[in-house]
Order: C-alpha cells, then structure tokens, then sequence
C-alpha cells in the first residue's frame, strides 16, 4: 500500500500536526502510569518499601505495552472499515498498515523484555504471567479472531486489565507476594480506566453501528448511557468514603475527592451534549483528565502516612 506520508516535506501543516497527535494518543498513556503508580504505592503503604529500579522498568515497559496495543488496535480497526471516516487513524495517516503493525510489535516486544528483565532480577516468572494473561486480554478486545470490543465487552476487559491484574502485578513486582488490600485500588483504577473506554463511544455511534459494533452506548443510548456514566462516577467517590469508613485504606486517601471537580465536569459535559458527536467528543479527554488526578491524589494518599509525622 502506497504510504500517505512524505518523508521529503519540510515541515508538517499544523492541521497533521494536530492528526498525528490525536493518532498516537499521547494522554491515553496514563492508562500505563496509573496502575503501576497505584500498585506500586500501595505496596509501599502496606510493605513500606519501594524499589526504584524495578518502578521505572514497569512504568516504561508498560508504557511500551500501551503504544503496542493502539498501534495494533489501529491496524484491526482498519481491518473491519470502523476507522474509515477516522482521519486521525495511524493506519490512514500513514497509509501502511503493515508497517504500522510491525512497529506495534517491536514495542511490544520491548514491553515484554522490560517484565522479563523483572523476573529475571526476581528469579520468578509471576509477574511475567500476569502480564502475558493482561497483553492477552488486550488482544482479545480488537483482535482477530476474538474481536469482543465489538460485543460491548471492552469496559470489562479494561476493567480487569487495567484494574486489579495490573495494579496487582505493579505491588507484587515490589515485594514479591499477594495482597487482597489491593483489590481496593484496583477497582477504583478499574472504573476510571473503564469510564475513559466508555466515553469513547458517545462521539461514535453511527461508525459502531455501521461497523457492527454493539458497543454500551450502541445498546444503552446516549441518553441512558450519560446517566450511567454519571451513576459510575458517583460510585467511585462512595467506594472510597465506605473503605475509609471500614479502615481498610488510610483517611489521607481522602485527596481523591480534590478531583470532584473533574468529574462534575465530565458528567454535566455528557448530560448536556449526549447526543451531538461534535461537542461530545472530547468527553474521553476529560475522562482521561480524571482517571489521572483521581489515580495520582489516590497514589500520594497511600503514600503519605509514612511519609508525615507520627
């Protein structure tokens, strides 16, 4: 296929500009530093210990994990003809999709090496496991020959992919056992993980159903699905006040709630523009806005009460 990009341009016209950047979804990669940031704080909190050396290879190979699965997403988008009226598709930008998919594997590859090197300097392969079963559930959402993102199961498989699996392996790679206690932060990062998938679809309800594609607002509505969204969100702040309540995570976890105003934001966004794609469809933007504050402030109240005086 004849590649739509033209090495020999001088510079790029500020509308590419913006195309590529909405193509490589430089926000989206949140999704990567919040639950090892999470896990890895929570660790702390319970274990008080903290090693750098394996954060940061977790947070890059994450990361690298991250850019695997939009870059192959694209490719199995283009695949199904759901990207074609998508300007800002890698696949369409480029026009090469092959080329595309092997730069999605070469990062993948060096996600996986990243966990590898873990295991190695941990002499055990649990982390590695975990990892393999979240990339294989990844797959699974856009993927041939699964392809469940199109059934409506992709908030589920974000949930628990991005949720307590990856939060899990984030604290286990830290102190090299298990913890129930991190179910709790791993259900609130995998609602605001979720929440960010779901306010995907409002913009795109025509392309999905064109496509075939039984997304959640494809089967709710925009109406019915904006108040869900709101239902959800009010649900993450009650869960934290109800685990603070039971002791089972420390009063300073109460930071999240500084993020209140980004979700009021985001939920009166939706409310009010539901049903009109053209100011809908930066509601993800905001999502992405709250997952980050809401998941940094959760990380810093974990870490706090061994950080402030007795």
């Amino acid at each position: 296929m004849k590649s739509n990009l033209n090495l020999n341009t001088p510079e790029i016209s500020p509308s590419q500009r913006k195309l590529w950047f909405a193509a490589i979804k430089p926000p989206m990669y949140t999704v990567a530093i919040i639950p090892i940031t999470v896990g890895t704080a929570a660790a702390f909190w319970e274990n008080n210990h903290f090693s750098s050396q394996i954060f940061w290879t977790f947070l890059l190979s994450a990361i690298f994990i991250i850019a695997w699965l939009n870059l192959s997403n694209d490719v199995f988008d283009s695949d199904t003809g759901i990207d074609k009226n998508k300007a800002h598709s890698v696949v369409n930008l480029t026009g090469n999709k092959s080329l595309v998919f092997a730069l999605a594997n070469v990062f993948l590859t060096l996600g996986i090496l990243g966990i590898f090197l873990i295991a190695w300097w941990q002499k055990e392969v649990t982390v590695l496991g975990i990892i393999l079963l979240c990339c294989a559930l990844g797959y699974s959402y856009q993927g041939p020959p699964f392809r469940l993102g199109y059934q409506g199961l992709g908030e589920i498989i974000c949930f628990f992919t991005f949720g307590p699996m990856a939060i899990e392996a984030a604290y286990y790679s830290q102190v090299q056992h298990f913890s129930y206690f991190v179910l709790i932060p791993g259900i609130i990062i995998g609602i605001t993980t979720s929440i960010i998938l779901f306010c995907s679809h409002f913009h795109q309800v025509e392309d999905d159903l064109a496509a075939g594609k039984k997304s959640p607002i494809v089967r709710l509505g925009t109406q019915l699905g904006s108040q869900v969204l709101t239902g959800v969100t009010i649900g993450i702040f009650s869960l934290i006040g109800i685990f603070i309540i039971l002791g089972t995570i420390p009063p300073t976890t109460l930071l999240i709630f500084l993020s209140v105003p980004l979700a009021y934001q985001l939920v009166t966004h939706v409310a009010e523009f539901h049903d009109q794609p053209d100011r809908v469809n930066n509601c993800k933007f905001i999502a992405v806005n709250l997952h980050f504050v809401s998941g940094m402030l959760l990380a810093l109240g974990l870490i706090l009460p061994h950080l402030l005086p007795s």
